[in-house]
């Protein structure tokens, strides 16, 4: 998981912990919750995109041909 991928997820995780604390203090807020589940979703999209990518040229996968 690289860099910008863990700040998001730290974020909406922190999100999910004032979104909750917010609804026990002073009820509950359909906006707040709605905010949250879209940046749960593109935090998702994020972690999914991030992964599909390789990290970079594989070993031993050059052009086949004779060895030196």
């Amino acid at each position: 998981m690289s860099g910008p991928t863990k700040a998001m997820s730290v974020t909406t995780l922190a999100a999910l912990v004032l979104t909750t604390a917010y609804t026990v203090a002073l009820g509950s807020s359909g906006w707040l919750w709605f905010g949250w589940v879209v940046l749960g979703v593109v935090t998702i999209g994020m972690a999914a995109a991030d992964s599909s990518v390789p990290s970079g040229p594989r070993r031993g996968q050059g052009r086949p041909g004779p060895q030196p």
